[in-house]
């Protein structure tokens, strides 16, 4: 849930002090992706969605008949007769935020091999795209992955594209999804339901799908641990290690007193001190400064991650930030708290200005325990995310209980899963339940989810890595032969982060080789789903093979 003001990102930059190296944020990230906004913009258009695709479902009782205005844009710069359609599937943003992907990247790269057409869908309950005026809890009960991917199947039946001179609606041209992440699993959950011979949707690539639904996901930060620098590692793992001792102490002096070494004494309550600090790092679902998951190749992401690793292993501090490194080793033995200090320097200079004034203990700064404010029903992308994540997706970011750990061991499941009890109560005929109902995206598959032409690829130092379809966890991946290569094609970059091959630059060949290559693939396979596609048509129609 977003608990930080977002308009004082900027000032933050400007009034940090020279000692903290840092570039301003190119975007914050909140649990809801907000990515650069295009320069060039695409008109709005909109259908007429069905609200509720599952009249006969209990699930969605009292039913409705009304209808929303879902938003969708589109590109047919590069559309020919007989082109294909690549859908790619907003997610949990603003269609706005997805133009880049028709400019620049992988849309754009498809539609120029393929002379497809591109089409952004915005999801509903983001962007401009819900069904009521705000979101209380009843009115959240049709936002499910089920209702959504029904959304993907009934646009591709009566999407129209003015101006093109071309019936573009199913089976009349193959339909190819795209999606990353949330997308992305949706991608892969809506061919599954509605792809296939004969089906609705002809293929897709789902680009770091989190096909897995879990309670807790203290793997979010392995990556980060095996990737990262390991000078930075070793001293926040030693400083969070430092941190559990205190807290487990139950010395009332010595937690103020750590509280006070980062500015952040007015936060009573733990996991609220715990997650502000663990911010440069990431989570539990808030990220006002760009973390591990905002890395990307060729410039186009954020340097903020190595800026703060940078920071905190800066040999050149000053004496009266190292001297901070000794301000608590009377309760560690004597043994000082190695670059403390920096880190401490770092939360102060660089974070708490984001507050711009506010009390840090409130929810315009770094407090999360206020009921009433995650209970105001305004329709927000924050609050679709939460909602989702409370009543399907799990995935509450969470420190290991063994082991080294980025962040405190403060933050269980009870710290996340008290926001959704705040900003969902049991409404007339909806209520959350007590914790995320994982088999509602599970029973797609999970890390076996499966379609005929579906596509996985993946970052091999994704912190969403571990539910996805190559996870640690999932079966060993390989392709035994060439029909399967066609038919479930497979791939892991490695040294690439989450779903990189969404990005993208007009000259493919300008591209670092490893993403290059993963974009030649998927050109690859696209033209292969053509080539079959085309073949179902001379031989008697969509679905039927040659």
């Amino acid at each position: 849930m977003v608990s930080l003001a977002l308009t004082a990102l900027a000032a933050c930059c400007a009034s940090a002090a020279a000692s903290v190296v840092h570039s301003e944020p190119e975007r914050a990230q909140h649990g809801v992706i907000q990515a650069r906004q295009s320069t060039t913009g695409y008109p709005a258009h909109t259908i007429d969605q069905l609200i509720d695709h599952f009249p006969n479902s209990s699930r969605y009782a009292p039913h409705t008949t009304a209808t929303f205005k879902q938003r969708y844009f589109f590109d047919d710069s590069y559309y020919q007769p007989g082109g294909p359609v690549f859908l790619y599937i907003g997610g949990e943003t603003s269609g706005e935020s997805r133009f880049s992907n028709l400019e620049t990247g992988i849309i754009q790269i498809l539609m120029s091999a393929t002379n497809g057409l591109g089409v952004i869908l915005e999801n509903r309950y983001y962007g401009e795209s819900y069904p009521f005026n705000s979101s209380t809890t009843d009115q959240l009960q049709y936002l499910t992955t089920e209702q959504s991917i029904a959304d993907n199947a009934y646009f591709v039946q009566h999407a129209t594209f003015p101006g093109v001179n071309a019936t573009l609606t199913t089976p009349h041209a193959p339909w190819i999804l795209y999606g990353g992440s949330l997308a992305g699993a949706q991608t892969a959950f809506s061919l599954h339901t509605y792809g296939g011979d004969g089906g609705l949707l002809w293929a897709g690539i789902g680009a770091s799908a989190t096909t897995k639904a879990k309670l807790a996901y203290p793997e979010w930060y392995d990556p980060i641990q095996k990737f990262a620098p390991q000078d930075c590692v070793g001293s926040i793992n030693a400083i969070v290690d430092n941190i559990d001792r205190i807290f487990a102490s139950g010395n009332a002096t010595a937690i103020y007193q750590m509280k006070v070494v980062f500015g952040l004494e007015a936060l009573t309550n733990n996991g609220d001190f715990a997650m502000t600090i663990a911010f440069p790092i990431g989570g539990p679902m808030n990220y006002p400064t760009n973390t591990w998951q905002e890395l990307l190749w060729g410039g186009l992401g954020s340097n903020d991650f190595w800026e703060f690793c940078t920071n905190v292993t800066n040999l050149n501090a000053p004496e009266n930030i190292t001297q901070v490194d000794y301000a608590l080793s009377q309760y560690t033995g004597g043994e000082p708290w190695t670059n403390l200090g920096n880190y401490a320097n770092y939360i102060k200079k660089y974070l708490i200005p984001i507050c711009n004034g506010a009390p840090i203990n409130s929810v315009l700064c770094f407090g999360t325990q206020n009921a009433t404010f995650y209970a105001d029903p305004t329709n927000s992308g924050s609050r679709s995310y939460l909602y989702s994540t409370c009543t399907e997706a799990g995935l509450y970011q969470v420190a290991r209980q063994n082991g080294p750990s980025l962040i405190s061991r403060q933050l269980q499941v009870n710290y996340t899963q008290q926001w959704c009890e705040w900003a969902f109560p049991p409404g007339q005929y909806n209520k959350i339940p007590a914790t995320p109902d994982l088999y509602q995206i599970n029973k797609y598959g999970g890390y076996n989810v499966s379609a005929p032409r579906l596509a996985h690829i993946d970052g091999d130092q994704d912190v969403w890595l571990d539910v996805c379809f190559h996870s640690n966890d999932a079966p060993l991946r390989y392709t035994p032969n060439m029909a399967e290569a066609v038919l479930h094609p497979q791939l892991l970059i490695a040294g690439a982060g989450h779903h990189w091959d969404s990005a993208g630059v007009k000259n493919v060949s300008a591209e670092p080789q490893f993403i290059r290559n993963a974009h030649l693939w998927e050109i690859r396979i696209v033209e292969d789903w053509l080539k079959e596609w085309h073949a179902t048509q001379t031989y008697g129609g969509y679905g039927k093979k040659a």
